[in-house]
Formats: C-alpha cells, sequence, structure tokens
C-alpha cells in the first residue's frame, strides 16, 4: 500500500496511527457504511464535510458519520452569517480530495476546521486517510492540534 499525503504529514508531525484499510463500494461511500464494513462504532468512524461560509470563507467540520451536521449551529459556532455545504464538484479543486476520501489531514490549503466535541469521548477517531479504502485511527485531540482545529458542538 502506498502511503498517502495525509499519512506522510502525519508520520512528520511524529503522530502515531493506525492504517485501517477496507473495501470501497462505490455506490456507497458514507461513513456509516465504512463503520459497518471495518467493524467499528459509527460514533467513531468521522466524516469530513466542506462548507462554504457567508462572508464567502471554507471550514472543514469533522462529525460522527451517522451524525447531520447542523449548519444554523455551526454558522453560530463559528461566527458566520450562514454555513453550506460545497457542491461535490468543488471539492477536489478546493482540497485535492474526492467524496469518500476526503480528509482533514493535508488538504491544499489550510481551512477552518472543527471537531465534533463527541470526539474527546474516546482514546481514537476515524477519518480518511486521503483515500477511499482507507482510514486512519487517530488520537482525537493529536489530530486536532495538528490541523488546528476547535472541538464544538456542531449536530443536529
Amino acid at each position: 500500500m502506498t502511503k498517502t499525503n495525509a499519512m506522510r504529514l502525519l508520520d512528520q508531525a511524529g503522530i502515531k496511527y493506525n492504517i485501517v484499510e477496507y473495501e470501497v463500494d462505490e455506490d456507497d461511500v458514507s461513513g456509516v457504511h465504512v463503520a459497518e464494513t471495518v467493524g467499528e462504532d459509527e460514533a467513531r468512524v468521522f466524516k469530513t464535510l466542506v462548507t462554504r461560509t457567508e462572508p464567502g470563507g471554507i471550514h472543514v467540520f469533522c462529525i460522527p458519520s451517522p451524525d447531520e451536521l447542523d449548519l444554523k449551529k455551526a454558522a453560530s459556532k463559528t461566527k458566520n452569517k450562514r454555513v453550506e455545504m460545497i457542491h461535490v464538484k468543488e471539492l477536489l479543486g478546493l482540497t485535492g480530495y474526492i467524496r469518500g476520501g476526503c480528509s482533514p489531514v493535508g488538504m491544499k490549503k489550510k481551512y477552518p476546521t472543527f471537531i465534533d466535541e463527541t470526539a474527546v469521548l474516546f482514546d481514537t477517531i476515524l477519518v480518511s486517510g486521503g483515500q477511499r479504502g482507507l482510514q486512519v485511527e487517530v488520537n482525537p485531540e493529536e489530530l486536532a492540534e495538528f490541523v488546528e482545529a476547535e472541538f464544538l458542538d456542531l449536530t443536529k
């Protein structure tokens, strides 16, 4: 297996992680499907969502895979007028990642990043390793420190 950019960056930062590989289902790239496939608690598998904010920024949110991002709460907590999901066609250009393989680590640019506060309930969480079929299991506090993320209450 080739190391992804996300893994190389975690290596450079000295952050320990475990690689979790899974069979990709092109019809279902959801975090819930990933959790079921690898036999993990859905609440520990975090999906990475990219949003556009008003006034005109990009924000990244990592939330438990079965949950839904509360856009009003996200806007309020991040002091924005509005937060809306970007269109999937914009994802690769903004982040360098495709849907189902978007990692909070190693995006093209450093965007303000927020992780749902439930992450701290676990010793480790799983986030995308930067491509479909790969997750990295990492300590949430170390991940947050590395991507300069803040823990917030983000879900409905």
